[in-house]
């Protein structure tokens, strides 16, 4: 068995090298785009002084270099090769992006200083404020942490208790319905006069922020369950207890995971509003003090790692979520 399990993996390999082309033309596109981007930054004199002009050139050439060697390394790459063939489009469209915006911004000056910097602006707050990024990227990641985390939880039990038990729907129903449709940063004055830290009260607004879908789409998860699930349960012996842990809550879990990412997404549009609490540090704190000092350089870098961050937890997330629902697979296209 083990032979033919060898012969037919070693067969699905060939089949798929045979898939993958020679050449990669996309790959050549965004090489040759990305080669223009960096002619166009150190070949096009700049209407205003700029530093990092060189490196921004040699980051750009650099790309543009590993791009053209990818798109003559065939199966050779292996997964990351196969990752770069799927993200080809977009590493030419961010080319044709970085072309226009040198040319609209340091090239012919078009745009609005300084509210529509240069990238080199934006290189620039990289380079020489790594350090103060940093810290405000860790405190953003504490705080996104202990409030998701917070609301997620209390969501899911309240969700639970409230599509499971008659007395807990009794109660709990009204006051989603009251405090659901009240954004998260109506609670602001209450936030700060209730809780003793400036922590504390950011929290209680990104877990408010978080927890509000997570509870309502647990709810509909666990009352959208089959009956005939329950009564082939109760045929068999289960009680309420096994009810609830094993056919309840993992039939609910798609739900559970769809109000996970909208409260994801919702916890990073308070999180501004939240770090505006007094704190010291963080993402939204730095937005606000680039935008006092007219630093818009280091507004769009800080915006920049904001996407960079929402999207890397939403892609940790979702291979929660295929780890966790891998039963259906064979049921769902993903």
């Amino acid at each position: 068995m083990s032979e033919i399990a060898a012969d037919g993996a070693s067969r699905l390999a060939l089949r798929q090298a045979r898939a993958i082309p020679a050449v990669w033309w996309v790959g050549l596109l965004a090489a040759a785009t990305w080669f223009a981007a960096a002619i166009v930054t150190a070949g096009w004199p700049d209407v205003y002084d700029l530093d990092y002009t060189p490196l921004l050139t040699w980051l750009q050439a650099g790309l543009g270099a590993v791009l053209l060697v990818a798109s003559f390394g065939g199966t050779r790459l292996g997964r990351f090769g196969r990752k770069l063939r799927y993200a080809g489009a977009w590493l030419v469209a961010i080319g044709l992006v970085f072309v226009i915006w040198q040319a609209v911004t340091a090239k012919l000056g078009l745009l609005p200083r300084p509210f529509f910097t240069a990238p080199q602006k934006v290189l620039a707050a990289f380079v020489d404020d790594w350090p103060r990024i940093l810290l405000c990227v860790y405190y953003s990641l504490r705080l996104l942490i202990v409030g998701v985390a917070t609301g997620a939880v209390l969501g899911f039990v309240a969700g639970v208790a409230i599509g499971w038990s008659r007395l807990a729907h009794y109660w709990g129903h009204p006051l989603l319905r009251f405090i659901g449709p009240v954004p998260a940063t109506a609670w602001l004055p209450v936030a700060v006069f209730v809780f003793p830290t400036s922590f504390s009260a950011s929290v209680f607004l990104i877990a408010l922020a978080a927890g509000m879908p997570v509870a309502v789409l647990t709810w509909s998860g666990v009352t959208s369950v089959d009956s005939g699930y329950y009564d082939v349960a109760r045929v068999l012996g289960a009680n309420n207890r096994f009810l609830v842990l094993k056919v309840a809550i993992p039939a609910a879990m798609p739900h559970v995971f769809v109000g996970l990412f909208m409260g994801l997404s919702f916890s990073f549009a308070i999180l501004v509003v939240a770090e505006m609490l007094g704190v010291k540090a963080g993402l939204g704190w730095y937005l606000q003090w680039a935008q006092g000092w007219a630093a818009y350089g280091n507004m769009w870098a800080g915006l920049i790692l904001m996407a960079i961050l929402c999207s890397s937890l939403i892609s940790l997330l979702f291979r929660a979520r295929d780890h966790l629902l891998s039963w259906q697979k064979g049921l769902l296209r993903w």
